[in-house]
């Protein structure tokens, strides 16, 4: 559905985006991740056609924002992280004219109201001044404006933003039922978001992708090793001693003992190799030690994070 070919953003002397590609299927969601000022909301006003990128290009359901830009604007739905909103309307009024400016109107536009009211969770200030909202509730309001045309394409910049936990659960389960049937294309710095939200997540800092792919595939582009814990009842040297024999093991840390005598050991191997824990195992009850844990260690988005923008720090440093 979304084709990305090298796009380059410039700003003068400033390079906002170097050399960006990627591609995003017709389902699904993906999450754009990356701290404040990587260059994810100015990815999204080239993708909306907002702006002319200053190199490269990219395709959207086949039409190419440079050579069809009206196809592109059609097809997309955008909610910028500042919400598009006019004050001195109602928000009947607002989405009045903006589904008119989509060119929708009469009986189509009237089922489009009742399904945006009761999805969007905005029939309880329908005919509210936009002034009178609340920051959550100006931020459903401007989703609703993103499907109002009924988008194949749904891009959100900062979608959660100013919601209470409330409203970022319904938000989120909005996303979910939606990406059933569009692509979409969500920005965040927030890493609990991308978690719970992107099937695929794409890592950008200071312009550049520094990762991509589903959580599986950052966390072997991350961390490159599995990391086993387990702890045992025996003397600690025994068990340092056992451990280093493990063909599998790339690296054995002493963690923790307890006055009990359990002794705490985590045990690296390398990301590919899937036979570390059968070989610890095996090692367990060969020693027949009394087995209080044994689990392999789960890398959560944030672990995938910090050590992906190092490893780049540090590649960066070294060129």
């Amino acid at each position: 559905m979304i084709e990305i070919k090298n796009i380059s953003m410039n700003y003068g002397s400033t390079v906002a985006l170097d050399n960006v590609s990627f591609s995003v299927g017709e389902e699904g969601i993906l999450g754009l991740l990356g701290p404040n000022g990587a260059g994810k909301s100015t990815l999204m006003k080239v993708l909306t056609t907002f702006i002319c990128p200053s190199q490269g290009t990219a395709q959207i359901g086949g039409h190419d924002i440079l050579a069809n830009p009206l196809q592109v604007r059609e097809i997309v739905g955008y909610l910028p992280e500042n919400v598009p909103l006019y004050m001195d309307m109602r928000v009947d009024e607002y989405f009045t004219f903006v589904g008119n400016a989509r060119g929708i109107s009469g009986t189509a536009l009237d089922k489009r109201f009742k399904w945006l009211r009761e999805s969007c969770g905005i029939a309880s200030v329908w005919k509210h001044g936009m002034h009178e909202l609340s920051k959550g509730f100006r931020q459903r309001v401007g989703l609703a404006q993103a499907l109002i045309h009924d988008p194949k394409v749904l891009i959100l910049d900062e979608p959660t933003s100013g919601l209470d936990p409330l409203q970022i659960i319904g938000i989120r389960r909005l996303v979910k039922e939606l990406a059933r049937e569009k692509t979409i294309i969500f920005s965040t710095h927030i890493l609990k978001e991308a978690e719970v939200l992107a099937d695929c997540i794409v890592i950008i800092n200071e312009g550049k992708i520094v990762s991509q792919g589903s959580r599986e595939e950052l966390a072997e582009d991350a961390m490159k090793y599995r990391c086993h814990v387990l702890t045992v009842k025996e003397e600690k040297m025994a068990v340092e001693r056992a451990l280093s024999g493990l063909r599998s093991a790339k690296d054995i840390s002493f963690v923790d003992q307890t006055p009990e005598g359990l002794v705490t050991f985590e045990i690296k191997s390398s990301f590919q190799s899937g036979e570390a824990w059968k070989e610890i195992d095996a090692l367990n009850k060969e020693k027949g030690w009394p087995v209080k844990n044994f689990s392999e260690r789960t890398f959560n988005l944030e672990d995938m994070f910090i050590a992906l923008l190092s490893k780049n720090k540090k590649e960066k440093t070294f060129v």
